[in-house]
């Protein structure tokens, strides 16, 4: 089995990231003009996963000190299971210890409980919810990663 590489993602990663994002977020999922808008902010951070130089995974967040906020993230349905989702993860965490962020949020549907229990594994803690944050009918699970400082690899 290949190694997995993540690396910071370019404008030319769009449209294999899209087909993931589209493949995985069906009812709602990011258009190519929204992962423009991302990459040229400066306060974004946004990664790729790759297996032999195909892209199986994607995340990204938004930094501003004292927060951070994942934004996105996502695995292709054939490579779950593979740590690829942890070691994104990790990836963000990191940037965001970079960057002095006390505490990283994010938003995960209520009815995606792998993605739920590999934040938990993390030490992510449920802060609140938005009730009907997903298209149809799923609440947001509002959860919150803190101090940063402490943070160890949990992959």
């Amino acid at each position: 089995m290949s190694a997995v590489e993540v690396r910071r993602m370019r404008w030319w990663d769009i449209p294999a990231v899209h087909a993931i994002e589209t493949s995985i977020f069906m009812t709602d999922p990011w258009s190519v003009e929204q992962f423009w808008s991302e990459l040229s902010q400066p306060t974004r951070r946004y990664f790729v996963a790759e297996i032999d130089g195909a892209i199986v995974g994607y995340a990204g967040s938004f930094v501003l000190t004292p927060e951070a906020d994942v934004q996105t993230m996502g695995v292709a349905a054939d490579q779950r299971g593979r740590g690829i989702g942890a070691l994104l993860l990790t990836t963000l965490i990191e940037q965001a210890i970079q960057a002095q962020a006390a505490q990283l949020i994010l938003e995960v549907r209520s009815d995606n409980g792998a993605a739920i229990a590999m934040y938990q594994r993390f030490g992510f803690e449920r802060i609140s919810s938005r009730p009907n944050y997903y298209a149809p009918d799923v609440d947001a699970l509002i959860m919150r990663l803190r101090p940063l400082a402490l943070v160890v690899d949990h992959g």
